[in-house]
């Protein structure tokens, strides 16, 4: 853009920060809320053109000078944009959000959003500690919503939710199935099924990633794994992604119209994983689930209905990461063809690629825990019983954390991310989340000398998960 283009833009934008400023300049927040939407101007929108200005004209904005010409843009901005805080206040896409944890971070890292009923925290440091301590942060939600026989059930079993004692105990039953010991006897599996996909697709110019790869690559994985028939999978995705889906709720604790709908999907799912468990306890087979329904821990078995969630969880839980993180991977590799080209002259690079991905698009942004006492969180004291949101996404482009954090790096060291988590409830899957990445990647860049995003991408809202869930590529191949 031509400097002339440059200072028209700012001048209109300096224009419409002085004319809400001038009209409020004390501290009517919301009066000057009120006066950008009359503009056709919501603050949200406006945090994001700066960001997009700063990135295309280099510019660096002063945060602290007082509000002068074009470099004290952002400072003004800041000042009148208190109100962009909350959850409800964004619009779902990846740009807004990004410049949403940016401006948290500098401005509240740690902040309760009155929309969502729930503390959110920003910063690397804050999120570390808070999933680090189970004893302060539970995971146990159990009372907040009203009682319901299908959820209820599911949730039995469902490891993420539990604390200490029982977490241990599920997570004991299942642990040694996931070792990298274990994991890397899976790899010449996950090789043949990637190669059959990528077959499957006869040279096509034009595929969609997600239903052609990275969906039914890591379903096919985990559902052999477990003894579920891989041919169930449609079931498998339309649970997934309406268990995934927050329906356009902004508050965290489940309302009663999304409890009702996950009860609808767990109606079904329960019984189908349910029917699974008790044919192998009454025909055990050479798979895991027969392992767990014959593991014991501290003397005693997972009764049935125990194993429900935790079944449940395992199918699902063991796509979404990779599916994502695949879709992901891709989306960087088009957007840095230069570090595409890279990883086709040395893949031993890939590893560290693929870390790099997880930290710059974060597959589950949000971790969300209740705090069992009074808890100084930051400069803020959080009283007990309250829901605490640790951003997984914003901890992983925190500055003091990472150098030039929005970077893509595929060299990046150390890149200590959050991605799996932190704690003891770090993802038990990470390792077979890795491996099958590794090895589909590998194929793809081997097999495919171009590629490049098409029309008709679509995202999950990245407040939830954060990476396509439809994404049609141009291929070139070999």
């Amino acid at each position: 853009m031509q400097s002339t283009e440059h200072d028209q833009v700012l001048d209109r934008l300096e224009s419409i920060l002085r004319e809400v400023w001038d009209d409020h300049p004390a501290d009517g927040q919301v009066d000057r809320e009120a006066s950008f939407l009359r503009l056709g101007v919501d603050s949200i929108t406006l945090v994001t053109l700066l960001d997009k200005v700063e990135a295309e004209f280099r510019v660096t904005w002063d945060h602290d000078s007082p509000p002068g010409p074009h470099s004290s843009l952002r400072s003004v901005a800041d000042l009148v944009t208190v109100n962009g805080r909350g959850m409800a206040d964004l619009s779902g896409d990846a740009e807004t959000v990004l410049a949403w944890f940016r401006r948290m971070r500098a401005q509240a890292p740690v902040n309760y959003d009155e929309g969502s009923r729930a503390w959110h925290v920003f910063g690397y440091a804050d999120v570390a500690r808070v999933l680090s301590d189970p004893a302060t942060f539970s995971s146990d939600f159990s009372g907040l919503t009203s009682a319901q026989k299908d959820v209820d059930l599911f949730s039995r079993g469902n490891i993420i939710r539990k604390d200490p004692p029982a977490h241990r105990k599920l997570r004991t039953l299942v642990s040694r199935a996931f070792t990298p010991r274990v994991v890397d006897k899976l790899a010449p599996r996950i090789g043949a099924l990637t190669s059959e996909l990528l077959d499957a697709m006869n040279g096509a110019e034009e595929v969609e990633l997600v239903s052609d790869l990275a969906f039914p690559l890591p379903v096919i994985v985990i559902t052999e794994l477990l003894g579920i028939p891989a041919e169930d999978r449609t079931l498998f995705r339309r649970w997934a992604e309406a268990l995934v889906s927050s329906d356009g709720q902004v508050g965290l604790i489940p309302n009663e119209e999304r409890v009702r709908a996950m009860a609808t999907v767990m109606s079904e799912m329960n019984p189908y994983c349910l029917e699974h468990i008790r044919s192998r306890r009454a025909r055990p087979r050479d798979d895991l689930m027969s392992e767990l329904v014959a593991a014991e821990v501290d003397g005693q078995r997972l009764g049935d209905e125990e194993m429900v969630g935790f079944v449940s969880l395992l199918l699902l839980a063991g796509h979404i990461t990779t599916t994502v993180l695949l879709g992901n991977s891709v989306l960087c590799l088009d957007e840095h063809p230069d570090s595409a080209a890279t990883l086709r002259s040395d893949p031993s690079g890939l590893p560290a690629m693929i870390e790099e991905v997880l930290r710059h698009r974060t597959p589950l942004a949000p971790v969300t825990r209740m705090t069992t006492r009074q808890v100084q969180l930051g400069d803020h004291t959080v009283p007990a019983g309250r829901m605490v949101v640790t951003w997984l996404a914003s901890a992983n482009r925190d500055e003091r954390q990472f150098p030039d954090p929005d970077r893509f790096d595929i060299r990046r060291h150390p890149n200590a991310h959050l991605s799996f988590g932190h704690g003891i409830h770090f993802c038990l899957g990470a390792p077979l989340a890795r491996l099958e990445a590794r090895i589909a990647l590998g194929m793809i860049v081997s097999r495919w000398t171009e590629f490049s995003v098409g029309e008709g991408a679509e995202f999950h809202d990245p407040r939830g998960i954060f990476g396509p869930k439809r994404l049609p590529l141009h291929v070139r191949w070999a």
